[in-house]
């Protein structure tokens, strides 16, 4: 994945119809800037309004993902929002003259191809992803909708689709990286069982709807010609051709996939998840999901992002790197001056150390007493010495060398920190260790929130031969 946020190099022109209104929509695509992210702008009415594509402004599922904002509603937005999630491009200006995202295909495949061809351009921006620090459920034992994310390096879903049908029975689909979308997702298109098709345009829907933008699934013998003439009748589709080889798909559609509609199953789980706002990283598996409960989980998501704002997780229920007896072999510190407890882990350029503040630590005898805080240079002393276990992890025989302090900048009280914090030094290269000359520069976070930050420079030197 490309850790800097894109847009599209040109602009898109599309148009189609509406699955649900009928209507027909012209659609433009319009890059956008960095940190705008996925918004809709309805051309075709005063003040030309923008909707933003968030969890929070959706108000219906209902056989797609609706968003409304003063009044104003875009309809079927999720599998556009799936192309480009899938297709990473983070920022884009959705304008369009109807209510409804056009149904195309029924899939993503020609957005997707759409935006192959306009291009993506990276901007001078990181992306800012969500990352799940632990297992998040969610399930709705109405609908048997069960969701279960887990921490994650990549984008990767597993999806699990059972509808108790002779046609569809169960179906798995998974994506192990976003990188795989175009080939396995987005040509996955909607569908729909026969049985459905009459309470849906009782009810207004799909007026938009065909047999080449959706898979209609039949699960009976022998269903009278009287029947599906009243029904097409009813769908406004009197001279359409209806073609029946008993059970499986509506004219004996070729399916694309043994799996397509598990597969766009996930597809909309994509689209929906766009509405969190941030690519996410995480693997998620979901069974029998839907609009209703892929937006919930969009919502939950979005609230931990709201818990976690400001904040830093880290995992400090594994097993260690080091323990204080691997530190105690490396550093010559020793009480009442040993800072460090543990090391989580060590990258090619940065360290991860933690110190557990307890009211034992001796400096709180004098340093406030009755109201302990942990002194600051004792905070950078504890960075320092985990700056230290990096470099020394970089040589050999690292017990017959010494760290010394060569310059400390850019030093940044944010919080104090007292008895009972756990305090998490993340430190990083500034540049290559060279001559023994190591320069780093470290956040210490307690619970989670940043207390002190500081750029350091030392140089190692082997003392004993």
């Amino acid at each position: 994945m490309s850790e800097n946020q894109t847009t599209l190099e040109n602009e898109i022109k599309m148009s189609g119809v509406g699955l649900h209104t009928g209507e027909k929509v012209n659609i433009n695509i319009l890059p956008a800037p960095a940190n705008h992210g996925y918004k809709f702008q309805r051309m075709d009415l005063d003040k030309q309004p923008i909707i933003k594509a968030d969890a929070d402004l959706v108000v219906n599922t209902e056989r797609g993902t609706t968003l409304e904002k003063n009044g104003v509603r875009v309809y079927t937005t999720e599998h556009l929002l799936a192309a480009l999630y899938g297709m990473q491009i983070d920022n884009a200006l959705i304008q369009i003259d109807g209510p409804e995202i056009p149904i195309m295909d029924g899939s993503a495949i020609l957005f997707v191809n759409a935006i192959e061809k306009a291009g993506t351009k990276s901007l001078d921006a990181k992306r800012d992803y969500f990352e799940f620090q632990m297992n998040q459920p969610y399930e709705d034992l109405e609908k048997g909708i069960e969701m279960l994310a887990v921490p994650y390096s990549e984008f990767r879903l597993t999806v699990m689709v059972d509808y108790d049908s002779p046609v569809l029975g169960t179906q798995h689909a998974n994506i192990y990286s976003i990188d795989d979308f175009k080939k396995e997702i987005a040509p996955c298109r909607t569908f729909v069982f026969l049985r459905e098709l009459e309470a849906l345009a009782r009810s207004g829907l799909i007026k938009g709807g065909d047999i080449d933008n959706a898979i209609v699934l039949v699960e009976r013998e022998n269903i009278p010609k009287e029947e599906l003439d009243e029904l097409a009748a009813l769908l406004g589709k009197e001279h359409l051709e209806i073609n029946m080889k008993g059970i499986g798909t509506l004219n004996n559609a070729e399916l694309k996939f043994i799996n397509e509609p598990a597969r766009h199953k996930l597809l909309d789980i994509i689209g929906d998840l766009a509405l969190v706002g941030k690519p996410i990283k995480g693997h998620i598996l979901a069974a029998r999901p839907g609009h209703s409960g892929n937006v919930s989980f969009a919502k939950i998501i979005k609230q931990i992002m709201t818990n976690q704002k400001g904040k830093k997780l880290f995992d400090l229920n594994k097993d260690p790197l080091y323990d204080i007896n691997d530190i105690e072999r490396m550093l010559p510190h020793r009480y009442p001056f040993l800072m460090v407890d543990k090391i989580m882990e060590i990258t090619e350029n940065g360290i991860i150390g933690v110190k557990n503040v307890t009211m034992n630590e001796p400096f709180f005898q004098g340093h406030f007493p009755g109201n302990p805080v942990m002194p600051g240079v004792l905070q950078i002393e504890a960075m320092a010495q985990v700056g230290g276990i990096f470099a020394l992890s970089q040589v050999d025989e690292p017990e017959k060398y010494m760290t010394y302090f060569m310059k400390i900048d850019d030093v940044r009280f944010k919080r104090k920190v007292i008895p009972g914090d756990t305090v998490v030094f993340d430190l990083e290269l500034v540049t290559p260790i060279r001559r023994g000359i190591v320069h780093m520069k470290g956040i210490a976070y307690a619970n989670g929130e940043p207390a002190t930050e500081a750029e350091m420079m030392a140089q190692i030197v082997k003392e004993i031969d």
